[in-house]
């Protein structure tokens, strides 16, 4: 499997309530262009829960910054702020840190010249996609009604006019004529 070399997506927002949904939003619009769709449900609440975190603990005009990044074996996502503080997983149940790690494979936090980092991670890889269409054009049926079967077939030469019509006794005479027409492989009708 080829894989898909490492995207990135990055955005500073501030942490308020109304910017969640939209995050989310963006975030599930690059994950289904990744091809990542099985994995933007929990992607997104998980970066909902952090962002939802950083609004009730450092302030809801606080800056924040959402990022993915996706190696073609992990996807990581991840929210920088300016909380000195560094979060700890109080108990399994709940919300907060206990959901992301329901929802990951392993996550963290680290601190920054700035703030902290919070990310999580899940083992992925890209979907793959079936064809919609069979790799060779499936063979149609003509329509036949009013259609000929066969188209009609289109003479190399013009045809000759027609001969007058001649009374019942020259009709012989005419076939005679036209029988040396007929051995030079054309056919005068």
């Amino acid at each position: 499997m080829t894989l898909p070399g490492d995207r990135h997506y990055t955005v500073e927002l501030h942490a308020s309530a109304e910017r969640v949904p939209q995050i989310r939003r963006i975030l599930a619009a690059h994950l289904r262009y990744w091809d990542l769709e099985l994995h933007i449900p929990p992607v997104c609440r998980g970066v909902a829960e952090l962002l939802t975190n950083v609004h009730r603990h450092i302030g809801p005009d606080a800056r924040c910054v959402v990022e993915l990044r996706w190696s073609g074996r992990h996807l990581t996502a991840s929210v920088a702020d300016e909380g000195p503080r560094l979060p700890k997983l109080r108990s399994a149940a709940g919300g907060g840190l206990a959901t992301v790690a329901a929802l990951s494979d392993s996550w963290g936090t680290c601190g920054t010249p700035d703030g902290k980092v919070i990310w999580f991670t899940r083992r992925v890889e890209a979907t793959r996609k079936s064809r919609l269409t069979s790799r060779t054009p499936l063979r149609s049926v003509p329509d036949a009604k009013g259609q000929p079967a066969v188209p009609p077939a289109v003479p190399a030469e013009p045809l000759a006019e027609p001969a007058p019509e001649a009374a019942p006794e020259a009709a012989p005479a005419a076939a005679a004529a036209a029988a040396p027409a007929s051995s030079s492989g054309v056919l005068v009708v």
